[in-house]
């Protein structure tokens, strides 16, 4: 790999374990002194700050498609589903973690790809190509996002197109510091006010005296299972609207190489799963049984009366900014390393470097804008997403990566173990398959239905 890494001791390629543990605080240190006296030095983030970089990317607006999702696949299928794409998360990134602590070099998940691929050039191109797309996509998202909430405080008083830019100008500029640690503080700000518009969404929902839309003689319908007539298209939409919100290791390595001490990261990781699971749960369980089937919308705020909707939603704007700007800041990170490889660029305050990140920061904001004009829809955008990215960055590359540090495990066919990890590669490559085809057909009925929106269009998007 083209990066400062081929002075630094490698880990032995065996099975994880307290040696390759020790391989590890080597290269580790051996990084952290190589960037003594350096302007900008990236391994400095405790594993505290790293809790609040996933807080920050977990605890999100998606959040409110929960109580939709509940409404689809109904209340006890929709809480399993929630409880067990979180296990199989926090279990696959434990996995991203102990390859990491072994490949101490990585600094992103591309270069996961180039050796899980045996080394290959392609493997790496086609990770990068995946990984450039999900960020990117993630950013569409909050320029659509970031449109929604301002049409809905400002009841429509803008023009669409309009907002959609000043939410990437305003995403744009919080993408600017070039280390992980400067963002942190913010990520933790985000995620607490974003705890708040949940918070505040439950309650609303609780304390109205109907949803929003509500008609006459026809009270929420609040059902334990699918209802009569879901169809494979739908239900599936809700799966991975689900999958989409649990589902972020793809940034996982980006964050562990910028720890002072990867060891500390589990720390970070459960103390993330078990907040987001119990918020995720009784956001989409309580929401869901004060709206109901036929008053829900994808996010939930449109479900409130206009008053509430405006003060829970407006307490979502910082996360809005900030997780696009996370993901921005990623990719950006990710193309400014394969340029300046071994450059005083890199890690020096100089015109050129600050230009360049400027100059990638840019180019992929105006890209996410045009993808949000292009799709201009909240759940069918995250069922892309997901069906898209997810089934390779939440499941297939780390079964592969769980096979790669275990070569033995392959083909131990009486260990529970092997058999979970073939579970998730194929899952990974079910997501990708069926995924991609309901989220199409989604799309296409959504708008045969004059559902939605047109591309590059005023018309509010407000909920």
């Amino acid at each position: 790999m083209a990066q400062d890494s081929s002075s630094l001791k490698e880990p032995k390629a065996d099975a994880f374990d307290e040696e390759a543990s020790v391989d590890t605080v080597y290269s580790v240190t051996g990084q952290i002194a190589k960037e003594t006296g350096h302007d900008i030095q990236y391994r400095t983030c405790s594993w505290q700050k790293t809790a609040g970089l996933l807080f920050s990317e977990y605890i999100c607006l998606a959040i409110l498609s929960f109580p939709w999702s509940y409404s689809v696949l109904g209340l006890v299928p929709g809480v399993l589903v929630t409880v067990g794409v979180a296990a199989t998360v926090q279990y696959t990134s434990l996995i991203v973690w102990k390859f990491c602590l072994k490949h101490p070099e990585v600094r992103d998940v591309c270069d996961i790809g180039r050796i899980i691929f045996g080394g290959s050039e392609w493997g790496y191109n086609f990770t990068a190509a995946m990984f450039i797309l999900n960020n990117t996509f993630i950013q569409a998202l909050h320029c659509l996002v970031g449109a929604k909430v301002l049409n809905t405080l400002s009841n429509g008083g803008w023009c669409t197109i309009g907002f959609s830019a000043v939410s990437a100008l305003l995403c744009f500029v919080v993408s600017l510091p070039r280390t992980l640690s400067q963002l942190s503080g913010l990520g933790t700000f985000s995620a607490v006010t974003m705890g708040i518009a949940v918070l505040l969404a439950i309650i609303f929902s609780g304390i109205q005296d109907e949803p929003f839309g509500y008609v006459n003689g026809e009270p929420p319908i609040v059902t334990k299972f699918p209802a009569a007539g879901t169809t494979f298209v739908t239900g599936m939409s809700a799966f991975l609207n689900i999958s989409y919100t649990l589902i972020g290791q793809i940034t996982i390595p980006s964050f562990i190489a910028e720890m002072k001490e990867p060891r500390d990261f589990p720390k970070a990781l459960w103390a993330v799963t078990i907040c987001e699971v119990v918020v995720f749960t009784l956001c989409g369980s309580i929401m869901y049984h004060f709206v109901g089937n036929q008053y829900m919308t994808a996010p939930a705020f449109g479900s409130l009366q206009p008053l509430y909707k405006k003060i829970a939603f407006s307490f979502a704007i910082p996360t809005i900014i900030y997780l696009g700007s996370l993901y921005s800041s990623v990719s950006a990170r990710f193309i400014f390393f394969r340029i300046f490889s071994n450059s005083k660029h890199r890690h020096s305050n100089t015109v050129l470097g600050w230009g360049t990140w400027v100059g990638i920061i840019a180019a992929t904001w105006i890209l996410a804008f045009i993808i949000a004009e292009v799709i201009p829809f909240f759940s069918d955008l995250l069922s892309l997403m997901s069906s898209l990215f997810d089934g390779w960055f939440g499941f297939i590359y780390w079964g592969m990566a769980y096979f790669l540090m275990n070569p033995d495990k392959t083909k131990s066919w009486r260990n529970p173990e092997t058999w979970l990890n073939y579970f998730l590669i194929a899952l990974g490559f079910y997501m990708l398959g069926a995924g991609t085809y309901v989220s199409v057909q989604s799309i296409i009925d959504s708008y045969r239905a004059s559902a939605v929106g047109s591309v590059f269009s005023c018309a509010s998007n407000g909920v």
